[in-house]
């Protein structure tokens, strides 16, 4: 397991909880219950895929880190279109969600090409 994701996944939902904190400071419970749901799935599976039982269940557990890494950055995306967040905040966060997403999607294709 590439210690990178692990490390930028691990980085990027102590940011997401800092986010949730602030989004909490403003009564916005709803949105910051889904993106600290999903922003932290991310790290969670990546972890969870460091033990997986195989290449399969590796390959999986790594696909829905993707899929939770999608939903992520729809959610940063609503927060700044329904300015929840200032564009500045979400141009700090959004480079990091696209680098989780090109790097599960790459270890994801590297995986199945070797299964």
């Amino acid at each position: 397991m590439s210690n990178v994701l692990k490390d930028k996944s691990y980085k990027f939902a102590l940011r997401i909880v800092r986010l949730s904190q602030y989004l909490r400071s403003g009564n916005e419970f709803d949105l910051s219950r889904q993106v600290v749901r999903s922003g932290t799935s991310i790290g969670a599976l990546v972890r969870e895929a460091e033990f997986a039982q195989s290449k399969a269940d590796f390959i999986h557990k790594l696909s829905i880190a993707l899929k939770e890494a999608n939903e992520t950055e729809y959610w940063l995306d609503l927060l700044k279109d329904g300015e929840y967040i200032t564009a500045h905040m979400h141009n700090s966060i959004h480079p990091d969600i696209e680098e989780l997403i090109k790097l599960l999607v790459s270890i994801v294709k590297t995986s199945k090409v070797q299964l």
